[in-house]
């Protein structure tokens, strides 16, 4: 059942569907692993062996300042990868912390097998491809609006980019994200809600 979902997950990203033999190659590339709620992917210090790809669940990445704050970077629910590709790509020891914010389901790949699929398996070429540009867009956008965009533009940006997020994760993990206060997202929310 967890490959089936990432099968299908790989059709959006080519036309033609994988052969029998592309999808041994994609089972034997893959491991499939559970996290329970607040168990880790990954801590800080650790390297990153595995990306994860959610079947179900949510999970978050996130750093610990000086002050012991946590300050979330990325956010993950089903169908979305989640790992530290600086650690994965440099093989050096993760800045990050990656927790299961609800019991997760996933399968795991390392950076030899991700690798190896790219080079034998043109949908999963392919939608790495698709995911590399995203992920270049999504983190300027991010950028730019974190260094000018008010309190108020962030959430709007995010509540249109990322509506299914803010049901999933609290709203003092959305706050981080957006690297403002609760009690600011809640008079962001507040003011919203009166125009």
């Amino acid at each position: 059942m967890m490959y089936e979902a990432f099968f299908d997950y790989l059709k959006k990203f080519s036309p033609d569907p994988l052969s029998e033999d592309e999808k041994i190659l994609v089972k034997q590339g893959f491991i499939t692993s559970k996290l329970r709620r607040r168990q880790y992917l990954l801590q800080e210090g650790d390297m990153t062996k595995h990306f994860a790809w959610i079947v179900k669940g949510s999970m978050r990445m996130y750093s610990v300042d000086e002050k012991g704050t946590e300050h979330a970077v990325r956010l993950g629910v089903e169908g979305w990868w989640m790992g530290d590709r600086e650690s994965w790509v440099m093989s050096k020891p993760s800045l990050y912390n990656i927790d299961a914010l609800e019991n997760t389901e996933m399968l795991l790949i390392s950076r030899d097998n991700a690798n190896t699929l790219i080079r034998t398996v043109p949908a999963f070429c392919e939608m790495a491809h698709q995911l590399d540009e995203n992920n270049n867009i999504a983190n300027q956008r991010r950028l730019t609006s974190s260094i000018s965009g008010t309190a108020e533009k962030r959430y709007a940006d995010f509540a249109d980019c990322y509506p299914e997020l803010l049901e999933r994760f609290p709203q003092h993990i959305i706050a981080s994200y957006l690297g403002i206060t609760k009690d600011t997202l809640s008079r962001v929310k507040k003011n919203i809600l009166q125009k």
